[in-house]
């Protein structure tokens, strides 16, 4: 045992510079492996002990140029703290993504993915020109944010702006706190980092994670649409939604249905969606159809059906709308909660011509 801890020493210091992507990777990996559903109680607990385990190497890692941990336990594992704060950096991030990768959205979570990573690999393009402890506490609260926002309405069973805006205020409110802690307790910190700075920087950050929820940016965490499509009839059967639709060609993989729709004018086109929410969460969505206008040039609202979703079935709640009178040209249906925060949108071309038929259909059960 002792040969192989001598091992890992060796090899983590003859690869300093990448162990920690590494360990951030193998973190991202490991909860892919191991989280379920977000409202599990055991992946509650798996984050939780994430995000209390990072907050403590991060002190623990802080302190330790100022020689607090010298003949200590904790001395002997001082060379892995980093790799350990990446590791649960790691967790918490892929989390977010793992939850949300179904989602048809699956891009606007993404996004906070690439951020995270952007961050990790600042820390060697950009070691000249910023202190790592800038870049590790900005990354915390980064992770610490989107911790929250997905945690609190299944804690709470609702969703909201307003949970959103306490989900932020919490995280920069314990972020600061362990800032403030740390910079009162180690002469180090405070020699390479100025306080003024850090607090700017997470006030930064707190603004332009505000700034992106409020351009719809960010997915309605906890809410994820696992299926959108366009479709040519939807029948009820023994609970069962028969769904029928144009299959898209095979190097359109990244959709499901046909971009143009064939459509014979008089006949319904139908939306079908499923909604995956927490168990005992209930929440308003509605579908917006929208036409472009060759005139305008401008997308014009046409419908907005809604109804509400009841939380608490893995593959979603499903639902569906449909509409007769349909006019020639590009459609999108954005698929929306109350507050008009975007869970996906469906996009399509009607081609009204009885003499082109559908292609390629298939027929689906959900």
């Amino acid at each position: 045992m002792i040969g192989k801890i001598s091992r890992f020493r060796v090899w983590v210091r003859q690869n300093q510079k990448y162990a920690p992507v590494l360990f951030f990777i193998s973190g991202f990996l490991w909860d892919s492996l191991t989280l379920g559903r977000i409202d599990q109680l055991l992946d509650r607990v798996i984050l939780s002990t994430y995000l209390i385990a990072a907050s403590i190497c991060i002190y623990l890692f802080n302190l330790a140029d100022d020689g607090k941990w010298k003949g200590t336990i904790v001395e002997r594992v001082e060379e892995y703290l980093p790799l350990a704060i990446q590791f649960f950096f790691g967790g918490l991030c892929s989390a977010y993504v793992i939850y949300f990768s179904r989602s048809v959205s699956f891009s606007k979570s993404v996004l906070f993915f690439f951020i995270l990573v952007i961050l990790l690999f600042a820390n060697e393009l950009l070691q000249k020109r910023i202190s790592n402890k800038y870049l590790q506490f900005s990354v915390y609260f980064f992770v610490n944010f989107t911790f929250f926002t997905f945690f609190l309405p299944v804690v709470l069973k609702t969703m909201s702006t307003f949970i959103f805006i306490v989900s932020g205020l919490v995280s920069l409110a314990t972020t600061i706190g362990l800032i403030v802690f740390i910079y009162s307790v180690s002469p180090s910190t405070r020699r390479e980092i100025h306080e003024g700075k850090m607090l700017g920087l997470i006030l930064g950050i707190f603004l332009f994670i505000n700034v992106m929820y409020y351009f719809n940016f960010i997915p309605p965490v906890p809410l994820a649409m696992d299926e959108g499509m366009v479709a040519h009839s939807i029948e009820k059967e023994n609970g069962n939604y028969i769904v029928e639709y144009e299959r898209s060609p095979w190097y359109n993989f990244w959709r499901q249905n046909r971009y143009e729709f064939a459509h014979t004018p008089g006949t319904p086109i139908y939306i079908f969606t499923s909604i995956f929410a927490p168990s005992d969460l209930n929440k308003k969505v509605s579908h917006q159809w929208k036409w472009y206008s060759p005139h305008t040039e401008e997308w014009e609202l046409i419908d907005d059906i809604g109804f509400e979703i009841t939380g608490g079935r893995d593959q979603g709640y499903r639902g569906f709308s449909y509409k007769s009178n349909m006019m020639e040209g590009k459609w999108k249906v954005e698929v929306t909660t109350e507050e008009g925060l975007v869970l996906g949108i469906l996009n399509f071309k009607v081609i009204s011509d009885p003499t082109n038929q559908p292609q390629r259909l298939i027929t689906k059960t959900f």
